[in-house]
């Protein structure tokens, strides 16, 4: 497949990890002018769909182990995943804070602790709830030779965008992670006013956080 003249595959590399041994794709692109990466388990040519996590970067949960959001849990449990199927493609989206970058998304974890919840706080500094698009890892999939696919997500909008883009999801694989009191108002959010399909417990309101 040819690669698509705005996205390149700059560099490969054995990355052996605690869930197995995967490819390592950097890729760079025109469109953003970020360099995101595709790590990629077993092969990908057999007509059946592969299962595929789109996961934006999150430096606070991924690398620092932060609380406050699921999403650590959730790259965790996608690479999990994908290694026990010995078959498919987590694509790194360097899309930090739902788009909006480390700085503000600090900015916004301090306008939480005010008590606004993450739309409030992206929409109070002038930003999108959500800033990602999916045009790059629509052909990051692509240029993999994909077009049908599982997808491990909660979110809809994200469905939305890359069938949009030309890829099928075939299914949708739900990606559920554990409800703390640090993190139980943000996921309630984002089923409240984002549409994520999360099977949440009920929260309790006279805690600040929802939690007793």
């Amino acid at each position: 497949m040819a690669v698509p003249a705005n996205l390149q595959r700059v560099v490969s590399a054995r990355l052996p990890t605690r869930f197995g041994e995967f490819d390592l794709h950097l890729y760079s692109n025109s469109l953003d002018q970020k360099e995101h990466l595709a790590l990629v388990i077993g092969e990908l040519t057999s007509p059946e769909p592969v299962l595929v996590r789109v996961h934006s970067e999150c430096l606070t949960g991924d690398l620092l182990g932060s609380t406050r959001c699921d999403c650590g849990e959730q790259l965790d449990r996608s690479l999990a995943m994908i290694s026990g199927e010995g078959r498919g493609v987590l694509l790194y989206m360097r899309q930090e804070g739902r788009g909006i970058g480390l700085r503000d998304k600090l900015r916004a974890y301090n306008l939480q602790d005010q008590g606004l919840d993450t739309v409030e706080a992206n929409l109070a500094l002038g930003h999108q709830a959500d800033a990602r698009d999916y045009d790059v890892a629509a052909l990051m999939l692509k240029e993999l030779g994909l077009t049908q696919i599982l997808l491990l997500t909660n979110n809809p909008s994200k469905i939305e965008e890359l069938q949009r883009l030309g890829i099928e999801i075939v299914e949708r694989i739900p990606l559920q992670g554990e409800v703390t009191p640090e993190n139980e108002r943000y996921l309630n959010t984002k089923v409240a006013r984002m549409q994520h399909l999360l099977d949440l417990p009920e929260s309790n309101p006279k805690s600040p956080n929802g939690v007793s």
